[in-house]
Parts: structure tokens; sequence; C-alpha cells
């Protein structure tokens, strides 16, 4: 697979994208884009030294950190990168690009699992995300690719293998698309630009819009709903937890429940905490997606139910899901969780 470069024309546009969701100030969003328009002249070295001090000063600004990945990226120095990606998807699970960029550079290196396994997350943050949707299929021709080749080589008189192999090779060599030169397949595109209305979202559940404020001078327009504002918040938890549960990060799967969480069988949280770590730390990938979710809420409580698949490598189930949610010291938490409708 050839070289995968970074186009620094969309990556100009998706750090305004990032700016807006992440609301930084008029000043980061220029010193941004300076830093940007050193990449786009190939000035990578002096790009990495801006960016560096830019962060001295802002360390935990997801902004910076994300263009310092793509700059490491252009430098070759993929290890690197992957770690800014990595810890990126951590404390911000929501952003989709991360995710798509070490899919890039998994790519690159011919890693195609795990590439699929981060455009998978990716999608799952943000389902209406075109190019991860893209990406993954382009990485899915080339997992086939790789199959009917082993195919062949166990028993190459298989006709159908064959064909279907010609097929894959001839739309890795040129992909059609109207209007556009062709392109390879597998060779994923780093992050693009998000409009606002489109902002990531966490793990595939439905966003509420939020209406806007009521203004006093006007009485007859219909005040603002705050049970909206309520049922972004708790869609939004929701999809953390199951965002965490998906990366297996305990820590973060385990915040996701209030102290006075009601364990299923009555054992103490000590009990209950140390069965879930132990689950989720079994060797092998999970998958945790949600569709068809519904909040009803009710003052600081609220009850969700959605449908639930998981998938890991010993299991895969899908099930109607139950949660009891109460607003504690200002988040959303799981106060109880059961199987059915």
């Amino acid at each position: 697979m050839s070289q995968i470069r970074l186009n620094v024309t969309r990556l100009l546009a998706a750090l305004a994208s990032l700016a807006l969701l992440l609301a930084a100030a008029p000043a980061n969003a220029d010193a941004l884009q300076d830093i940007g328009k050193l990449i786009k002249q190939g000035q990578h070295v002096q790009a990495l030294d801006q960016v560096d001090k830019y962060l001295a000063g802002k360390p935990k600004d997801a902004q910076g950190r994300f263009l310092k990945g793509i700059i490491l990226t252009e430098m070759n120095r993929a290890n690197d990168a992957i770690a800014v990606f990595t810890k990126l998807t951590e404390e911000f699970p929501e952003l989709p690009e991360p995710y798509n960029n070490l899919a890039v550079i998994y790519a690159q290196q011919k890693q195609f699992d795990k590439a699929k396994q981060a455009l998978e997350m990716a999608i799952r943050t943000h389902p209406s995300y075109a190019t991860a949707h893209e990406n993954l299929g382009d990485i899915y021709a080339r997992l086939a690719s790789q199959a009917y080749d082993k195919a062949l080589q166990i028993d190459s008189s298989n006709s159908s293998a064959q064909n279907k192999l010609a097929l894959i090779r001839d739309l890795m060599s040129t992909a059609s698309r109207p209007g556009k030169p062709s392109k390879p397949i597998a060779e994923p595109r780093p992050a693009e630009p998000v409009k606002v209305a489109e902002a990531p979202k966490p793990a595939p559940v439905p966003v509420v819009a939020t209406p806007a404020a009521t203004p006093a001078a006007t009485p007859t327009v219909a005040p603002a709903k705050p049970a909206d504002d309520a049922n972004t918040d708790v869609a939004k938890a929701v999809g953390l937890w199951a965002a965490a549960w998906s990366r297996k990060d305990v820590k973060a799967y385990l915040a996701a429940y209030a102290r006075d969480f009601k364990t299923p069988a009555g054992e103490t949280r000590a009990v209950w905490d140390a069965e879930r770590q132990k689950r989720i730390n079994k060797p092998g990938a999970i998958q945790v997606s949600l569709e068809n979710l519904r909040v009803a809420i009710d003052g600081d409580n609220a009850t969700v139910k959605f449908r639930q698949h998981y998938k890991s490598t010993s299991l895969k189930t899908s099930s109607n899901k139950v949660l009891q949610m109460g607003k504690r010291d200002g988040k959303w938490q799981i106060l109880q969780e059961r199987v059915g409708s």
C-alpha cells in the first residue's frame, strides 16, 4: 500500500471545526491556524516546535494535541502520533476524528484489524461521520483481499476465490467516483471538517436539539424546555458509559455508576466492581453499541431504555436494557440497571 499523505487543506478546516466544537478562544484558533500553515509549507520541524510551545501553556488543549498528532504523522513518527491520538480518544471519547486518524496510521502499517476497530469506534461515537464509513469500506476491501489470497494459497484451483480476488484488486487499483479522480482503496483519509450541526456525539444515541432561550421581553414565544437539556445530558452520559466499556476503560466505566448504585444480586459494591473489572479485562476486544434510546425525565431521576448489542471474543448478544439514572454532584449516573423492556 502506498504511503498515505495527510490533506493539510482539509486539516485546517478540521481544526476550525474542532475549535468551534470545543469553544476555543480566538487567539488559540489563530495560533493553530499559523501552525497549520507551517505544515502546508512542509515546515514540520518548525510546526512541531510551535505546537510544543503552544501546549506548554495549555497541556490539556484538545485542538493543539490533535494538531501535534498530525504533525508527528507527517514526520513519519507513527508511534508518537499513535500515543497522541490514543490519549485523545481516552480523554475525549465523543470526538471521532482521533479514532479516524489512528485508523490512517494503522492502515499505513498494514494493521488492518486495528484500523477497522478504530473506525468502528469513530462511527460508534458519531454515526453520521461519512469519512469513517468510507474508510471502513476501504479497510473491508483490503481484509477481503487478504482472505481470498489466503484461500488461493490453500487451494489454487478455487475459481470462485480467483474471481473475487480479481474483482477486489480491480477496486483497489481504481475506485471510480463520478466527477472525481480515481483513488486507491484502503488509504483512509484523515479527519475532515465536521459541521457544527453534526458535532461528534457519543455512541449511537439520538441527540435532542437544545431550544433557544426565550427573550424576557417576548412572552408570546414558547419558553425553553429544560427537560430537553436533561435528555441530552442523560443521552451523552449513557453514550460515554458505552464508549468506556468498548475501549475497556474500567475506571471511566465504573465512574458511570453512582455510589448508591443498587447491585443486581445485592452484593457489596466492592465485590461487584471487582467482578466487572475482571470481566472487562479479559483478553480480546469488546464492542458495545446502542440503538433506539429513549429517555424519560422525572426531576433529578431518569429512566433510559434502549437496545444493547454486545460482542466479545467469546460472546455476542443483543438485549433490551433499562437504566435508572440519577443526578449526583451535577452528573447523571447509573443507579440501577436491568435487562428487559
